[in-house]
């Protein structure tokens, strides 16, 4: 079910690793960034999204992952972007996550995973500021809604994923870090950042997010073994 988070912005928290579909309201209709999951999820959403009564004009994928590139033919056929480097690294790699998305879950249009284009320069229908980087995967994007006070971070600052570090990419740790300063500059002008599993946090509980994640990563620089309640792999 959809829950309006603020203003024109709704979540769907599905049951595999605890993964948010984000709906966000536009200009000119909705774009939904990172839909999911599995078949059944996808179908729910489209649901949700007939209830709305709003059309999609454009989704929006924050990382070239399998789980944050998927699509379903009742969202309709509109242009489905990514940064450049995401769209990139998304193509290149889209036979790979096809058979991820196989053996993970069901019911999925394999066909129309990871078809994402560049996104324009000026964003095109995409609302917001969009903040590329490069931690957790090549051309990873967070979505500042400043009107609204929100900021969609995917992959990052969850509660129940720790830091997951692209092992592909060289001095991941530095690159991790300085995701988290542009992130948490951004965080300044919001009181709703929305992960792309896990809860959503709010007020304090957003710089208690990058404290935790902060700590792991001095942990692993120092070559120790933080303990850490969270869920989901150390690296």
């Amino acid at each position: 079910m959809l829950n309006e988070v603020a203003d024109g912005v709704w979540v769907r928290q599905g049951s595999w690793v605890w993964s948010n579909s984000i709906v966000v309201r536009g200009d000119s209709g909705l774009i939904l960034v990172d839909p999911g999951i599995d078949g059944s999820d996808l179908n729910q959403l489209a649901d949700d999204l007939d209830r709305l009564g709003i059309p999609v004009v454009a989704g929006f994928s924050t990382h070239p992952h399998w789980d944050h590139l998927l699509w379903h033919p009742r969202f309709g056929d509109v242009p489905r972007y990514a940064t450049p480097d995401g769209a990139r690294a998304a193509s290149e790699g889209r036979e790979r996550g096809q058979t991820m998305a196989a053996e993970s879950a069901s019911g999925i249009p394999l066909e129309l995973l990871g078809l994402v284009t560049p996104l324009p320069a000026d964003g095109g229908p995409v609302p917001g500021e969009i903040i590329e980087h490069r931690a957790h995967a090549v051309g990873h994007a967070a979505v500042l809604l400043a009107d609204r006070g929100v900021l969609l971070v995917g992959d990052m600052l969850s509660d129940v994923l720790v830091p997951i570090l692209d092992p592909r990419q060289p001095d991941q740790l530095d690159t991790y870090e300085a995701a988290l300063g542009r992130l948490g500059e951004a965080a300044e002008q919001v009181n709703v950042l929305i992960p792309g599993h896990g809860a959503i946090a709010e007020g304090p509980e957003i710089a208690a997010r990058f404290a935790i994640d902060r700590a792991f990563l001095d942990a692993r620089r120092r070559g120790e073994e933080m303990v850490d309640e969270r869920f989901g792999p150390r690296g």
